[in-house]
């Protein structure tokens, strides 16, 4: 008997047909003898109407009233989806995040998970019982509500599964599993039987919507194999665990994309230390995240500072950069809002010699110009213009021949 944490998100449980569903999926699984914990998200558009709710009273609401608000729609979910277990004559008990004493730190609307208690749980499932438990929210160590962030419901199903120790954690969603890419790009992208954590966690850090980034770091660090399935097909889905010894990955797995991305570039630098802290520093201390960085080698005492930036923080962060490149004596602030990131992810590429220049031919061959290039271990990023975003991706998909096994 294998105990199995699985989660559900909006889409999944976006209506009460859909919740009944679910709760004959989860009989199923008991019916094979397993012991079940469910986490569940809010009804789908539940969330950003319980925010529209919100605006309509104040445009900068009380932090803890706000988590207080938005935490309630998982509540309804719980509710529901015991309640059509229990019709079907399956025990179940719903628990919101601090029933389950969830514990996280106090930044509301982005807490982090410090602990949680799993004993109530543990007796419900050693009853024969189905726990169903809120995802995205959790209780300060003054029992004040917080939630996790948009997509925190995966990473509570995954600290729940280290908690109990389970044997796997299975994330249903509106996809049957990660692909080698977009299927909406790339109609010959395939589905991946199995992926590592590094890969993954690249993969999700690089535009990839499937997982939450923050889930994927917890899976990898407590060891948690997570599956990918579908809420409304049959399938294996994606398996995500650490590379097996003696079995050969692939060069490539996989290619993200994020079409977020704006470009920054600090002209006429004087090429001196602390100079890039001059210019990032003031970035940093107004929350603005900044990506890939490249400063040019000095040339008569003089250098150009390249990043990038999300999108919808360009305009802000140009704002300071005006302001900094007086200070620091600088040429010029040069932006473009309208440039993509596109990568290559592959723990195969360790072992193998001249992915990058095998990369860029193909791109090359096609006309597409590299405006930038960041490399790791096991990935290759580049930032080209938006316009060749499609033609970058099917490009390296077939160059390196992703829709085969």
């Amino acid at each position: 008997m294998a105990l199995i944490i699985q989660k559900y998100g909006g889409t999944s449980v976006g209506t009460t047909e859909r919740i009944q569903a679910i709760a004959n999926k989860i009989i199923d699984c008991r019916q094979q003898g397993h012991d079940i914990a469910v986490v569940v998200s809010a009804m789908s558009g539940e969330t950003n109407r319980l925010i529209g709710l919100s605006r309509e009273i104040s445009r900068s609401p009380v932090a803890r009233e706000y988590d207080v608000l938005v935490s309630t729609g998982e509540q309804v979910t719980i509710a529901l989806l015991s309640m059509a277990l229990q019709e079907q004559g399956q025990a179940a008990r719903s628990y919101t995040g601090g029933q389950v004493r969830i514990l996280t730190d106090d930044a509301h609307s982005r807490a982090r998970i410090r602990n949680i208690d799993g004993y109530g749980i543990k007796k419900d499932l050693n009853a024969g019982r189905v726990a169903v438990i809120a995802g995205f929210q959790g209780v300060d160590e003054n029992g004040n509500v917080t939630t996790l962030g948009r997509g925190g419901s995966d990473t509570t199903a995954v600290a729940l599964a280290a908690a109990l120790e389970a044997d796997e954690c299975q994330i249903f969603t509106d996809v049957d599993g990660v692909y080698t890419t977009d299927p909406r790009v790339v109609p010959e992208a395939r589905r991946l039987s199995r992926i590592t954590f590094e890969e993954m966690l690249e993969m999700a850090s690089l535009g990839s919507k499937v997982l939450q980034t923050r889930a994927v770091e917890f899976a990898g660090k407590y060891n948690v194999p997570l599956r990918v399935l579908s809420s409304f097909e049959e399938g294996e889905g994606t398996l995500i665990s650490y590379e097996e010894a003696g079995v050969e990955q692939a060069k490539i797995s996989g290619i993200a994309f994020n079409r977020d991305e704006a470009k920054l570039t600090v002209t006429g630098v004087p090429d001196q230390p602390g100079v890039a802290y001059r210019i990032l520093g003031p970035i940093a201390d107004n929350n603005l995240e900044v990506d890939m960085i490249i400063q040019n080698i000095g040339q008569d005492g003089m250098t150009d500072l390249t990043f990038t930036v999300h999108r919808n923080d360009y305009d802000k962060a140009l704002e300071i950069l005006q302001i900094v490149a007086g200070d620091v004596g600088a040429r010029e602030v040069i932006g473009d809002p309208r440039i993509v990131k596109v990568s290559i992810v592959g723990v195969g590429m360790r072992s193998h010699a001249g992915i990058a220049s095998s990369m860029f031919q193909s791109l090359a061959n096609e006309g597409i110009n590299i405006q930038m290039i960041s490399t790791s271990e096991i990935k290759i990023s580049i930032v080209v213009d938006e316009k060749y975003l499609e033609l970058a991706v099917r490009t390296l998909h077939e160059h390196f021949q992703l829709e085969q096994d």
